[in-house]
Protein backbone atom coordinates (compact mmCIF):
# COMPACT_ATOMS: atom_id res chain seq x y z
CA UNK A 1 0.00 0.00 0.00
CA UNK A 2 1.47 3.36 -1.04
CA UNK A 3 1.82 6.07 1.60
CA UNK A 4 -0.85 8.25 0.02
CA UNK A 5 -3.32 5.39 -0.17
CA UNK A 6 -2.62 4.38 3.40
CA UNK A 7 -3.21 7.96 4.46
CA UNK A 8 -6.59 7.95 2.71
CA UNK A 9 -7.60 4.71 4.43
CA UNK A 10 -6.49 5.93 7.83
CA UNK A 11 -8.30 9.22 7.28
CA UNK A 12 -11.45 7.23 6.51
CA UNK A 13 -11.11 5.12 9.66
CA UNK A 14 -10.29 8.17 11.79
CA UNK A 15 -13.42 9.86 10.44
CA UNK A 16 -15.50 6.77 11.19
CA UNK A 17 -14.26 6.61 14.77
CA UNK A 18 -15.09 10.28 15.24
CA UNK A 19 -18.52 9.92 13.63
CA UNK A 20 -19.47 7.01 15.89
CA UNK A 21 -18.19 8.61 19.07
CA UNK A 22 -15.19 6.37 19.74
CA UNK A 23 -13.05 8.01 22.39
CA UNK A 24 -9.35 8.33 21.60
CA UNK A 25 -6.81 7.94 24.38
CA UNK A 26 -7.43 8.25 28.11
CA UNK A 27 -7.55 11.46 30.17
CA UNK A 28 -4.47 11.96 32.42
CA UNK A 29 -6.46 11.43 35.62
CA UNK A 30 -7.73 8.07 34.34
CA UNK A 31 -4.23 6.93 33.38
CA UNK A 32 -2.92 8.03 36.77
CA UNK A 33 -5.66 6.08 38.58
CA UNK A 34 -4.98 3.00 36.46
CA UNK A 35 -1.24 3.18 37.12
CA UNK A 36 -1.87 3.44 40.85
CA UNK A 37 -4.39 0.58 40.84
CA UNK A 38 -1.95 -1.63 38.92
CA UNK A 39 0.44 -1.46 41.89
CA UNK A 40 -1.95 -3.35 44.17
CA UNK A 41 -0.33 -6.50 45.58
CA UNK A 42 -1.74 -9.79 44.34
CA UNK A 43 -1.77 -12.64 46.84
CA UNK A 44 -4.19 -15.26 48.16
CA UNK A 45 -6.49 -13.87 50.83
CA UNK A 46 -9.66 -14.65 52.71
CA UNK A 47 -11.60 -13.49 49.65
CA UNK A 48 -9.35 -14.82 46.88
CA UNK A 49 -8.45 -18.45 47.45
CA UNK A 50 -5.16 -19.88 46.20
CA UNK A 51 -5.67 -21.88 42.99
CA UNK A 52 -2.23 -21.41 41.49
CA UNK A 53 -2.02 -25.19 41.39
CA UNK A 54 -4.33 -25.29 38.37
CA UNK A 55 -2.46 -25.73 35.05
CA UNK A 56 -4.50 -23.08 33.24
CA UNK A 57 -3.69 -21.79 29.74
CA UNK A 58 -5.04 -18.93 27.66
CA UNK A 59 -6.08 -19.36 24.01
CA UNK A 60 -6.41 -16.20 21.92
CA UNK A 61 -5.57 -14.65 18.55
CA UNK A 62 -1.84 -14.06 18.01
CA UNK A 63 -0.47 -10.94 19.65
CA UNK A 64 -3.35 -10.55 22.12
CA UNK A 65 -2.55 -8.83 25.41
CA UNK A 66 -6.01 -8.33 26.91
CA UNK A 67 -6.41 -11.92 28.10
CA UNK A 68 -9.79 -12.29 29.81
CA UNK A 69 -9.95 -16.08 30.24
CA UNK A 70 -7.81 -19.08 31.08
CA UNK A 71 -8.98 -22.69 30.95
CA UNK A 72 -8.14 -26.09 32.42
CA UNK A 73 -10.11 -29.22 31.45
CA UNK A 74 -9.42 -32.57 33.07
CA UNK A 75 -10.92 -35.99 32.36
CA UNK A 76 -12.71 -37.63 35.28
CA UNK A 77 -13.73 -41.21 35.96
CA UNK A 78 -16.39 -42.37 33.54
CA UNK A 79 -15.11 -40.05 30.80
CA UNK A 80 -16.65 -36.96 32.38
CA UNK A 81 -14.98 -33.58 32.76
CA UNK A 82 -13.73 -31.22 35.44
CA UNK A 83 -13.68 -27.76 33.89
CA UNK A 84 -12.00 -24.76 35.49
CA UNK A 85 -12.45 -21.40 33.79
CA UNK A 86 -10.73 -18.31 35.18
CA UNK A 87 -12.04 -14.89 34.14
CA UNK A 88 -10.13 -11.68 34.87
CA UNK A 89 -11.40 -10.00 38.04
CA UNK A 90 -11.80 -6.42 36.83
CA UNK A 91 -13.41 -5.45 40.14
CA UNK A 92 -10.06 -6.07 41.87
CA UNK A 93 -8.48 -3.27 39.86
CA UNK A 94 -11.35 -0.92 39.00
CA UNK A 95 -13.03 0.77 41.94
CA UNK A 96 -16.72 1.49 41.72
CA UNK A 97 -17.25 5.21 41.36
CA UNK A 98 -13.59 5.85 40.52
CA UNK A 99 -12.11 7.64 37.50
CA UNK A 100 -11.33 4.41 35.60
CA UNK A 101 -14.88 3.09 35.96
CA UNK A 102 -16.42 6.42 34.98
CA UNK A 103 -14.34 6.50 31.79
CA UNK A 104 -15.30 2.89 30.98
CA UNK A 105 -18.99 3.84 31.14
CA UNK A 106 -18.32 6.39 28.38
CA UNK A 107 -16.85 3.63 26.18
CA UNK A 108 -18.87 0.49 26.87
CA UNK A 109 -16.69 -1.84 24.80
CA UNK A 110 -13.27 -2.14 23.21
CA UNK A 111 -13.52 -0.88 19.63
CA UNK A 112 -11.57 -2.72 16.92
CA UNK A 113 -10.65 -1.34 13.50
CA UNK A 114 -8.02 -2.62 11.04
CA UNK A 115 -5.46 0.02 12.03
CA UNK A 116 -6.24 0.56 15.68
CA UNK A 117 -7.79 -0.76 18.88
CA UNK A 118 -9.35 1.59 21.42
CA UNK A 119 -9.58 -0.35 24.71
CA UNK A 120 -12.29 -0.22 27.34
CA UNK A 121 -9.74 0.15 30.16
CA UNK A 122 -6.27 1.72 30.09
CA UNK A 123 -3.53 -0.70 28.98
CA UNK A 124 -2.02 -0.64 32.48
CA UNK A 125 -5.05 -2.70 33.52
CA UNK A 126 -6.45 -4.29 30.34
CA UNK A 127 -3.11 -5.47 28.91
CA UNK A 128 -0.94 -5.68 32.00
CA UNK A 129 -2.10 -5.95 35.62
CA UNK A 130 -5.59 -7.27 34.89
CA UNK A 131 -4.67 -9.54 31.98
CA UNK A 132 -4.19 -13.26 32.66
CA UNK A 133 -0.67 -13.25 31.30
CA UNK A 134 1.43 -16.39 31.54
CA UNK A 135 3.61 -16.92 34.63
CA UNK A 136 1.95 -14.08 36.55
CA UNK A 137 -0.25 -14.31 39.66
CA UNK A 138 -3.62 -12.81 38.81
CA UNK A 139 -6.97 -12.32 40.59
CA UNK A 140 -9.86 -13.97 38.81
CA UNK A 141 -13.42 -15.19 39.12
CA UNK A 142 -13.04 -18.96 38.92
CA UNK A 143 -15.82 -21.15 37.51
CA UNK A 144 -15.60 -24.80 38.56
CA UNK A 145 -17.78 -27.36 36.74
CA UNK A 146 -18.19 -31.09 36.90
CA UNK A 147 -19.77 -32.58 33.80
CA UNK A 148 -20.74 -36.09 32.71
CA UNK A 149 -19.55 -37.96 29.64
CA UNK A 150 -22.06 -36.06 27.49
CA UNK A 151 -20.73 -32.72 28.76
CA UNK A 152 -23.89 -32.04 30.75
CA UNK A 153 -23.39 -30.07 33.97
CA UNK A 154 -23.65 -32.11 37.17
CA UNK A 155 -22.04 -29.64 39.59
CA UNK A 156 -21.03 -25.99 39.67
CA UNK A 157 -19.50 -23.35 41.90
CA UNK A 158 -17.93 -19.92 41.41
CA UNK A 159 -15.59 -17.91 43.63
CA UNK A 160 -12.76 -15.36 43.49
CA UNK A 161 -9.26 -16.88 43.34
CA UNK A 162 -5.62 -16.18 42.59
CA UNK A 163 -4.37 -18.17 39.59
CA UNK A 164 -1.25 -18.40 37.45
CA UNK A 165 -1.60 -19.21 33.76
CA UNK A 166 1.05 -21.57 32.45
CA UNK A 167 1.10 -20.58 28.77
CA UNK A 168 -0.33 -18.15 26.24
CA UNK A 169 -1.42 -20.15 23.20
CA UNK A 170 -2.96 -19.26 19.85
CA UNK A 171 -5.83 -21.10 18.19
CA UNK A 172 -3.44 -22.30 15.49
CA UNK A 173 -1.13 -23.87 18.08
CA UNK A 174 -3.98 -25.67 19.82
CA UNK A 175 -5.31 -26.95 16.50
CA UNK A 176 -1.86 -28.13 15.43
CA UNK A 177 -1.27 -29.99 18.69
CA UNK A 178 -4.66 -31.72 18.77
CA UNK A 179 -5.07 -32.48 15.08
CA UNK A 180 -1.50 -33.48 14.25
CA UNK A 181 -0.70 -36.21 16.74
CA UNK A 182 -0.70 -34.33 20.05
CA UNK A 183 3.09 -34.00 20.00
CA UNK A 184 3.66 -30.23 19.94
CA UNK A 185 3.13 -29.81 23.70
CA UNK A 186 3.25 -33.45 24.77
CA UNK A 187 5.65 -32.81 27.66
CA UNK A 188 3.59 -30.00 29.21
CA UNK A 189 1.45 -30.61 32.30
CA UNK A 190 -1.43 -28.77 30.63
CA UNK A 191 -1.37 -30.67 27.31
CA UNK A 192 -4.38 -32.77 28.36
CA UNK A 193 -6.53 -29.62 28.48
CA UNK A 194 -6.13 -29.19 24.72
CA UNK A 195 -7.23 -32.75 23.97
CA UNK A 196 -10.19 -32.52 26.34
CA UNK A 197 -11.13 -29.12 24.90
CA UNK A 198 -11.74 -30.78 21.56
CA UNK A 199 -13.84 -33.57 23.06
CA UNK A 200 -15.79 -31.11 25.21
CA UNK A 201 -16.31 -28.67 22.31
CA UNK A 202 -17.58 -31.33 19.95
CA UNK A 203 -20.03 -32.70 22.53
CA UNK A 204 -21.36 -29.24 23.40
CA UNK A 205 -21.67 -28.28 19.73
CA UNK A 206 -23.71 -31.45 19.12
CA UNK A 207 -26.02 -30.36 21.95
CA UNK A 208 -26.28 -26.92 20.37
CA UNK A 209 -27.25 -28.42 17.02
CA UNK A 210 -29.80 -30.73 18.65
CA UNK A 211 -31.61 -27.85 20.35
CA UNK A 212 -31.51 -25.71 17.17
CA UNK A 213 -28.94 -23.21 18.37
CA UNK A 214 -26.45 -21.35 16.20
CA UNK A 215 -23.21 -19.78 17.40
CA UNK A 216 -21.55 -17.95 14.53
CA UNK A 217 -17.82 -18.74 14.18
CA UNK A 218 -16.81 -15.09 14.04
CA UNK A 219 -15.83 -12.40 16.51
CA UNK A 220 -15.28 -8.70 15.96
CA UNK A 221 -11.52 -9.17 15.80
CA UNK A 222 -12.04 -11.34 12.71
CA UNK A 223 -13.92 -8.50 11.01
CA UNK A 224 -11.01 -6.18 11.76
CA UNK A 225 -8.51 -8.77 10.49
CA UNK A 226 -10.57 -9.47 7.37
CA UNK A 227 -10.70 -5.79 6.47
CA UNK A 228 -7.04 -5.34 7.36
CA UNK A 229 -6.12 -8.03 4.86
CA UNK A 230 -8.10 -6.26 2.16
CA UNK A 231 -6.41 -2.98 3.01
CA UNK A 232 -2.96 -4.51 2.80
CA UNK A 233 -1.89 -4.09 6.42
CA UNK A 234 1.04 -6.26 7.47
CA UNK A 235 -0.69 -8.22 10.24
CA UNK A 236 -0.40 -11.76 11.52
CA UNK A 237 -3.76 -13.25 10.56
CA UNK A 238 -5.54 -16.48 11.42
CA UNK A 239 -8.57 -17.89 9.68
CA UNK A 240 -11.15 -19.28 12.12
CA UNK A 241 -9.68 -22.56 13.40
CA UNK A 242 -11.42 -25.64 14.84
CA UNK A 243 -9.95 -24.87 18.26
CA UNK A 244 -11.68 -21.49 18.22
CA UNK A 245 -14.99 -23.31 17.99
CA UNK A 246 -14.07 -25.68 20.83
CA UNK A 247 -13.06 -22.76 23.03
CA UNK A 248 -16.21 -20.90 22.08
CA UNK A 249 -18.31 -23.76 23.44
CA UNK A 250 -16.57 -23.37 26.80
CA UNK A 251 -17.41 -19.67 26.80
CA UNK A 252 -21.03 -20.38 25.85
CA UNK A 253 -21.37 -22.77 28.78
CA UNK A 254 -20.11 -20.05 31.13
CA UNK A 255 -22.64 -17.59 29.71
CA UNK A 256 -25.46 -20.07 30.03
CA UNK A 257 -24.58 -21.00 33.60
CA UNK A 258 -24.31 -17.31 34.52
CA UNK A 259 -27.82 -16.76 33.18
CA UNK A 260 -29.19 -19.79 35.05
CA UNK A 261 -27.69 -18.60 38.34
CA UNK A 262 -29.05 -15.07 37.93
CA UNK A 263 -32.54 -16.25 37.02
CA UNK A 264 -32.45 -18.57 40.03
CA UNK A 265 -31.30 -15.65 42.19
CA UNK A 266 -34.01 -13.32 40.91
CA UNK A 267 -31.65 -10.57 39.76
CA UNK A 268 -29.27 -10.13 36.86
CA UNK A 269 -28.67 -9.08 33.28
CA UNK A 270 -29.37 -11.37 30.33
CA UNK A 271 -28.44 -11.26 26.68
CA UNK A 272 -31.67 -11.93 24.78
CA UNK A 273 -32.41 -12.27 21.07
CA UNK A 274 -35.54 -12.96 19.05
CA UNK A 275 -35.92 -15.70 16.48
CA UNK A 276 -34.73 -15.73 12.89
CA UNK A 277 -36.37 -13.44 10.35
CA UNK A 278 -37.62 -15.74 7.52
CA UNK A 279 -37.10 -13.05 4.87
CA UNK A 280 -33.54 -12.45 6.06
CA UNK A 281 -32.87 -16.21 6.09
CA UNK A 282 -33.94 -16.51 2.45
CA UNK A 283 -31.81 -13.53 1.44
CA UNK A 284 -28.82 -15.01 3.27
CA UNK A 285 -29.42 -18.36 1.54
CA UNK A 286 -29.21 -16.70 -1.87
CA UNK A 287 -25.97 -14.97 -0.85
CA UNK A 288 -24.48 -18.25 0.40
CA UNK A 289 -25.32 -20.05 -2.83
CA UNK A 290 -23.86 -17.18 -4.85
CA UNK A 291 -20.62 -17.45 -2.83
CA UNK A 292 -20.31 -21.15 -3.63
CA UNK A 293 -21.63 -22.73 -0.43
CA UNK A 294 -23.85 -25.81 -0.68
CA UNK A 295 -27.27 -25.24 0.89
CA UNK A 296 -29.72 -27.92 -0.22
CA UNK A 297 -33.38 -27.02 -0.56
CA UNK A 298 -35.19 -27.68 2.72
CA UNK A 299 -32.10 -27.47 4.93
CA UNK A 300 -32.79 -25.25 7.96
CA UNK A 301 -30.64 -22.20 8.72
CA UNK A 302 -29.18 -23.73 11.89
CA UNK A 303 -28.39 -26.97 10.09
CA UNK A 304 -26.61 -25.05 7.32
CA UNK A 305 -24.46 -23.10 9.79
CA UNK A 306 -23.47 -26.33 11.53
CA UNK A 307 -22.55 -27.87 8.16
CA UNK A 308 -20.06 -25.13 7.22
CA UNK A 309 -16.47 -26.09 6.54
CA UNK A 310 -14.42 -23.92 8.92
CA UNK A 311 -11.53 -24.02 6.45
CA UNK A 312 -13.55 -22.49 3.61
CA UNK A 313 -11.70 -19.39 2.33
CA UNK A 314 -14.93 -17.38 2.22
CA UNK A 315 -16.17 -18.33 5.67
CA UNK A 316 -15.47 -14.96 7.32
CA UNK A 317 -17.28 -12.80 4.73
CA UNK A 318 -20.15 -15.32 4.67
CA UNK A 319 -20.67 -15.29 8.42
CA UNK A 320 -20.35 -11.51 8.48
CA UNK A 321 -23.37 -11.45 6.18
CA UNK A 322 -25.28 -13.87 8.43
CA UNK A 323 -25.57 -11.32 11.22
CA UNK A 324 -28.84 -9.74 10.03
CA UNK A 325 -30.57 -13.14 9.98
CA UNK A 326 -31.34 -13.11 13.69
CA UNK A 327 -33.34 -10.28 15.18
CA UNK A 328 -31.22 -7.84 17.18
CA UNK A 329 -29.75 -8.91 20.52
CA UNK A 330 -30.32 -6.80 23.62
CA UNK A 331 -29.16 -6.61 27.20
CA UNK A 332 -32.03 -6.79 29.68
CA UNK A 333 -31.64 -6.31 33.44
CA UNK A 334 -34.18 -7.64 35.93
CA UNK A 335 -34.73 -7.55 39.67
CA UNK A 336 -37.43 -10.02 40.63
CA UNK A 337 -39.16 -11.74 37.73
CA UNK A 338 -36.96 -12.38 34.66
CA UNK A 339 -37.98 -10.98 31.24
CA UNK A 340 -41.10 -12.49 29.67
CA UNK A 341 -38.89 -14.13 27.02
CA UNK A 342 -35.49 -14.68 28.70
CA UNK A 343 -34.04 -16.75 25.85
CA UNK A 344 -31.27 -15.99 23.38
CA UNK A 345 -33.03 -17.64 20.44
CA UNK A 346 -29.91 -17.85 18.25
CA UNK A 347 -28.33 -20.03 20.93
CA UNK A 348 -31.65 -21.60 21.93
CA UNK A 349 -30.95 -21.16 25.64
CA UNK A 350 -30.75 -18.58 28.41
CA UNK A 351 -27.50 -16.68 28.12
CA UNK A 352 -25.50 -13.81 29.61
CA UNK A 353 -22.27 -12.12 28.68
CA UNK A 354 -19.68 -12.82 31.36
CA UNK A 355 -16.40 -13.94 29.76
CA UNK A 356 -14.85 -10.68 28.47
CA UNK A 357 -14.76 -8.14 31.33
CA UNK A 358 -11.60 -6.48 29.99
CA UNK A 359 -13.41 -5.74 26.71
CA UNK A 360 -17.11 -5.40 27.65
CA UNK A 361 -18.34 -3.15 30.44
CA UNK A 362 -21.32 -5.26 31.48
CA UNK A 363 -19.40 -8.49 32.11
CA UNK A 364 -17.71 -7.08 35.21
CA UNK A 365 -21.08 -6.44 36.90
CA UNK A 366 -22.40 -9.89 36.01
CA UNK A 367 -19.29 -11.48 37.56
CA UNK A 368 -19.55 -9.35 40.69
CA UNK A 369 -23.19 -10.37 41.03
CA UNK A 370 -22.45 -14.09 40.56
CA UNK A 371 -19.90 -14.00 43.39
CA UNK A 372 -22.41 -12.25 45.65
CA UNK A 373 -25.16 -14.76 44.87
CA UNK A 374 -22.79 -17.72 45.31
CA UNK A 375 -22.03 -16.47 48.82
CA UNK A 376 -25.74 -16.58 49.64
CA UNK A 377 -25.99 -12.77 49.76
CA UNK A 378 -27.89 -10.10 47.84
CA UNK A 379 -26.41 -7.07 46.07
CA UNK A 380 -26.82 -3.73 47.79
CA UNK A 381 -29.46 -1.29 46.58
CA UNK A 382 -26.70 0.77 44.96
CA UNK A 383 -25.26 -2.27 43.17
CA UNK A 384 -28.70 -3.28 41.93
CA UNK A 385 -29.31 0.24 40.65
CA UNK A 386 -25.96 0.22 38.83
CA UNK A 387 -26.79 -3.12 37.21
CA UNK A 388 -30.14 -1.73 36.03
CA UNK A 389 -28.34 1.09 34.21
CA UNK A 390 -25.86 -1.12 32.38
CA UNK A 391 -28.13 -2.40 29.54
CA UNK A 392 -28.75 1.04 28.06
CA UNK A 393 -25.02 1.76 27.99
CA UNK A 394 -24.17 -1.63 26.49
CA UNK A 395 -26.91 -1.56 23.86
CA UNK A 396 -25.80 1.90 22.74
CA UNK A 397 -22.11 0.96 22.71
CA UNK A 398 -22.69 -2.21 20.70
CA UNK A 399 -24.78 -0.26 18.20
CA UNK A 400 -21.81 2.06 17.68
CA UNK A 401 -19.48 -0.94 17.49
CA UNK A 402 -21.64 -2.54 14.79
CA UNK A 403 -21.74 0.69 12.77
CA UNK A 404 -17.97 1.03 13.02
CA UNK A 405 -17.48 -2.57 11.86
CA UNK A 406 -19.81 -1.98 8.93
CA UNK A 407 -17.98 1.20 7.94
CA UNK A 408 -14.61 -0.56 8.21
CA UNK A 409 -15.83 -3.24 5.83
CA UNK A 410 -17.24 -0.58 3.48
CA UNK A 411 -13.91 1.27 3.46
CA UNK A 412 -12.05 -1.96 2.74
CA UNK A 413 -14.38 -2.84 -0.12
CA UNK A 414 -14.10 0.64 -1.62
CA UNK A 415 -10.31 0.45 -1.41
CA UNK A 416 -10.16 -3.01 -3.00
CA UNK A 417 -12.39 -1.85 -5.87
CA UNK A 418 -10.97 1.66 -6.32
CA UNK A 419 -9.09 0.85 -9.56
CA UNK A 420 -11.89 -1.19 -11.12
CA UNK A 421 -14.43 1.54 -11.85
CA UNK A 422 -16.23 0.78 -15.10
CA UNK A 423 -15.82 -3.00 -14.81
CA UNK A 424 -18.79 -5.35 -14.97
CA UNK A 425 -19.13 -8.06 -12.29
CA UNK A 426 -21.25 -11.23 -12.27
CA UNK A 427 -23.63 -11.19 -9.29
CA UNK A 428 -26.83 -12.67 -7.89
CA UNK A 429 -29.94 -10.68 -7.06
CA UNK A 430 -30.79 -11.09 -3.37
CA UNK A 431 -33.71 -8.69 -2.97
CA UNK A 432 -35.21 -5.44 -4.19
CA UNK A 433 -34.55 -2.26 -2.24
CA UNK A 434 -36.24 0.98 -3.24
CA UNK A 435 -34.92 1.98 -6.65
CA UNK A 436 -32.19 -0.62 -6.53
CA UNK A 437 -31.53 -4.30 -6.06
CA UNK A 438 -29.40 -5.90 -3.38
CA UNK A 439 -26.81 -8.16 -4.99
CA UNK A 440 -24.09 -10.58 -4.01
CA UNK A 441 -21.07 -10.09 -6.26
CA UNK A 442 -19.20 -13.27 -7.09
CA UNK A 443 -15.62 -11.98 -6.85
CA UNK A 444 -14.68 -10.18 -4.72
CA UNK A 445 -17.41 -11.49 -2.35
CA UNK A 446 -19.09 -8.09 -1.83
CA UNK A 447 -22.71 -7.44 -0.96
CA UNK A 448 -23.96 -4.19 -2.49
CA UNK A 449 -26.97 -2.29 -3.81
CA UNK A 450 -27.07 -1.71 -7.56
CA UNK A 451 -29.22 1.14 -8.85
CA UNK A 452 -31.86 0.50 -11.51
CA UNK A 453 -31.75 2.57 -14.68
CA UNK A 454 -35.02 4.23 -15.64
CA UNK A 455 -37.37 1.75 -17.26
CA UNK A 456 -35.36 -1.29 -16.12
CA UNK A 457 -37.40 -3.88 -14.26
CA UNK A 458 -35.96 -5.38 -11.10
CA UNK A 459 -35.04 -9.05 -11.54
CA UNK A 460 -36.49 -11.79 -9.38
CA UNK A 461 -34.49 -12.70 -6.26
CA UNK A 462 -32.04 -15.49 -7.02
CA UNK A 463 -31.57 -14.39 -10.64
CA UNK A 464 -27.99 -14.12 -11.99
CA UNK A 465 -27.28 -10.50 -12.97
CA UNK A 466 -24.41 -8.28 -14.05
CA UNK A 467 -23.53 -5.02 -12.30
CA UNK A 468 -21.19 -2.22 -13.32
CA UNK A 469 -19.04 -0.38 -10.78
CA UNK A 470 -19.92 3.29 -11.32
CA UNK A 471 -17.68 4.82 -8.64
CA UNK A 472 -15.96 4.49 -5.28
CA UNK A 473 -15.05 6.83 -2.44
CA UNK A 474 -12.65 5.33 0.10
CA UNK A 475 -13.05 8.23 2.55
CA UNK A 476 -16.76 7.53 2.96
CA UNK A 477 -16.64 3.80 2.22
CA UNK A 478 -19.03 4.33 -0.68
CA UNK A 479 -19.28 2.06 -3.73
CA UNK A 480 -21.83 2.72 -6.46
CA UNK A 481 -23.08 -0.01 -8.79
CA UNK A 482 -25.64 0.02 -11.58
CA UNK A 483 -27.56 -2.96 -12.90
CA UNK A 484 -26.65 -3.90 -16.44
CA UNK A 485 -29.59 -4.57 -18.82
CA UNK A 486 -30.24 -8.26 -19.27
CA UNK A 487 -28.85 -9.73 -22.48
Amino acid sequence: MADGEQSTVEQALDAARAEFGVRSGFPPEVVAAAVEAAKRPVAPSEKHGDRRDLPLVTVDPPGSRDLDQAVCIQRTDGDGFRLFYAIADVGFWVDRGGAVEQEAWKRGVTFYTPDHREPLYPPEISQQAGSLLADEDRPCILFDFTLDDKAEVTGFQVSPAIVRSRAQLTYAQVTEHVCEGETLFASEEWAGTLTEMRRFGELRRAQEAARGGVSLPLVSQHVAQMTAQRLGYELEFEQPAPSEEWNEQVSLLIGHQAAVEMVRGGIGMLRVMGGADPRAVEKFRRAALAMGFAWPEGMAYAEFIHSLDRAHPRLTPLVWQARPVMRGADYVAFNGEPPADPVHHALAMQYAHATAPLRRLGDRYVLDLLVTLAAGARPSAEEAETLARVPAVMNEAETRESKLERRSVDVAEAWVLRERVGEVFPATCLDTRGHGVEVQIDDPPVRAVAQLAEGVTAPEPGTPVRVRLAGTDVLTGRTEFTLEPSA
